[in-house]
Parts: structure tokens; sequence; C-alpha cells
């Protein structure tokens, strides 16, 4: 059996994207929730689990990337090398990227998939077909066929010619390539000054390869605009029909201390919560419904109480735990519902910053975290403040 090549995929997102408005570059604009890139990279993780994935980002961005990639499940985030710092054009950034593979570390792989960041839907049946293409031709770009009437125009906006559409592809990304040489034809252009060449396909064809086009994928869009981006978001959750809701349920007793966490917050208060953990009562029924909605089982058995490695450990870790395992599953969270039940401390004065807090560890929006608080009328362990207990309900959207 042929041993499968060394793949790197180089992900162009040093773009400005000022088409989609939003005073953010496309690229890091949301979607369901969550940085397109995000989105981007984790479909090319997916479907390439044997590539390692090299982003390119403007120099401004560096925040932005690091909030991105944070949205990713921790062992998607792990296989991304350390970004490099495109340059003024598409054309520089994609350069850029292959000098650092051609220097890195590590050798330099002999396949190189090169993809915009723009586009989130690339899945495993076109990235097998751009690699089993660029083995069999070197350089190979996906196109699919135009449907529409071509027309080429003049300066005043006469029609010179219409080609006939048997013979037009629109072409996509991710474009693959035999590494060496699409780094030289790279490095021939900039040499030349052949500096605007939209894709790499045309810079292999400039540097006289021929290059192949193999069958592309209606879906695999582009986002460029607003309006692609509110398509994007339809059709990303479209394609998560399977609506999962779990519950979760969760009891602390009082012990000494002078402050409780809640949802990842530092509450004041003259008395703390018991526990193995920083019994964060909040986030703990939190992370229940979570795994409950993937059927994953339940916060004991993820992070068993008689390991001691989990004494006094903040519970964030466990809800972020149960996050990723929705996006390690390819879903999403679509909504959060928990209710606190105390006399005191009063919760109002505090819900914003829990929310906020429990969406960031989750990685979604606030809005689509409630957090609601209730006494139990000084009945029971909660009424006579013998402890706090915690109700939470979450749904989460999956592909079938």
């Amino acid at each position: 059996m042929t041993a499968r090549p060394h793949i790197s995929i180089l992900v162009v997102a040093a773009g400005r994207g000022s088409r989609a408005g939003g005073g953010l570059p496309k690229q890091y604009r949301p979607v369901a929730g969550r940085p397109l890139l995000a989105h981007s990279l984790e479909a090319l993780c997916r479907a390439a689990p044997d590539a390692s994935i090299l982003p390119v980002i403007h120099s401004d961005d560096l925040g932005l990337y690091s909030q991105s990639v944070a949205a990713l499940d921790r062992s998607y985030a792990a296989r991304l090398r350390e970004p490099v710092f495109g340059g003024a054009t598409r054309q520089a950034s994609v350069r850029a990227g292959l000098e650092a593979l051609a220097s890195g570390p590590s050798a330099a792989p002999e396949i190189v998939l090169i993809h915009d960041a723009a586009r989130m839907f690339s899945g495993e049946a076109l990235l097998s077909r751009a690699l089993d293409a660029a083995i069999a031709h070197g350089a190979a770009i996906p196109g699919i066929a135009v449907t529409d009437t071509i027309k080429e125009i003049d300066s005043s906006a006469g029609v010179v010619a219409t080609p006939p559409r048997s013979n037009l592809r629109a072409v996509q990304t991710p474009q693959a390539f035999r590494f060496d040489l699409i780094l030289e034809a790279h490095r021939q252009a900039a040499a030349a000054g052949q500096d605007e060449l939209t894709d790499d396909g045309a810079i292999a064809e400039w540097a006289g390869h021929r290059v192949h086009v193999f069958e592309g994928e209606p879906g695999n869009m582009k986002v460029t605009s607003a309006e692609d981006l509110v398509l994007a978001e339809a059709r990303f959750i479209r394609e998560l029909p399977d609506i999962r809701i779990g519950q979760g349920y969760d009891v602390h007793a009082f012990g000494t201390g002078d402050h409780v966490w809640l949802g990842g917050v530092k509450v004041p208060h003259d008395r703390g919560l018991v526990g193995h953990s920083d019994a964060d009562v909040l986030s703990h029924a939190i992370t229940d419904a979570l795994l409950g909605a993937l059927a994953e089982g339940d916060i004991g058995s993820h992070f068993p109480p008689s390991d001691p490695q989990w004494r006094g450990a903040a519970s964030k870790i466990f809800l972020a735990h149960a996050a990723e395992r929705v996006r390690a599953r390819g879903g999403m969270i679509a909504n959060i519902d928990a209710t606190l039940i105390c006399e005191r401390p009063k919760v109002g004065p505090h819900r914003d910053a829990i929310r906020e807090s429990l969406a960031a560890i989750c990685g979604v929006p606030a809005e689509r975290v409630a957090v609601k608080a209730t006494t139990s009328e000084k009945l029971g362990f909660t009424g006579r403040e013998e402890g706090m207990a915690a109700l939470a309900l979450a749904t989460v959207r999956l592909p079938m």
C-alpha cells in the first residue's frame, strides 16, 4: 500500500473583507454564535484529520484570531500551527505561508492545499478529490459548471464575446498542488513583479504548469457580503437537524467562607459552598445538562470526585469540556436556561456578569444564555439556608 503523502493546508485569512460590513473582517464575523474562521478551521480539521493546518492572518488581527481558536474544540486547536502574518495582497499572503512551511521546524509537506477562510462548508469528499488530483496532476483546482450565459464586455459595456458555457468553470478552493511546484511558481511570480494574480491556479498557469480542474461542490460557498453571512448561518443551522434537550441538577451545602462561585463569577457572601472542586453549583448543573443532551454520562463520569487532581478545581474546566464535546460532535449549543434556588446571596446584581461568563466559557453569545434565581419561600434546605441548588436545561443541535 502506498503511504499517504505529507499534507498541509494553508488557510488564507489575512484579508479585510470589507464588503461584509459589520466593522470586522468577514472571517471574524459571527455565524451561529462563533467566528466564521472557527467554522472553516473546524470543517478542515474534520475533513482532513491527518493534515497540519497553517493559518495566514493580518498582523492587526492576532487578538481576533485567538478568540476564534478559543471557540474550537481543544483537539482541533492543537492541530493548528502558529499563524503567519500575511502581506498586502492575497498572493503575498499565500507566499508568506508557503515560505513558512518551507522553513518551519518540521519537514515541508509534499502536497499543500490552499483554502480561503471564508469558505466554511468544505467537506471530506471535496478535500479527498483535491488530494487525489494534486497527486495525479501536480496542480489542481476545484471548479463547478457555469449555468448562466457569460458575456465578455469592453470598457463601454458593449458585448465583445459570448464564450461557450461548456468550457467555463467557476473556480473554488481548496486548490491543491505539489508543494515544490507552487512554492517555486510563487517565488518566480514575486521576482517578476507579477503580484496581482487572483488565485494560485493562475500563478501556476503563469509559471507554465498545466492546471487540472476537478469537480468542486456547489455548496462550497464563499462568504463575501452581509447577505452571504445570513445565508451561511441559516445553512449551518439547517444542517444540524438533530435537536437534543438535556437537564441538569446540582446541590451544594454551605460551609465556611466569604464567597461562592456561580457560573465562573466570584460572588461575595458570608458563607462558602462545600465541594470537591470550587462547588460552582450553577456550572455543575449546566455541565450535566450539556452532557445529558449528548447522552455522554454526567460530570462525575468525566471528572470523578475520587480523583485528587480535581480537588479545588475551577468548575469552568468542566463546563468548557462539555461545550467542547458538543463542538467535537459537529454541533452547536442553541440555548442554556438555568435557575438558581437560594435565599441568599441575591443573584440579580450579578446576573449579567454570570451570563457573560457562562457564554465565554461555552463559546456562545450571551443572548443564548439565561440565568434566573428564585427562593423556596423559606422551605426546605435552601429555605433554611443550608445550601444552594441549581436547575439547568440545555438545547443543542447536532448533525444526523
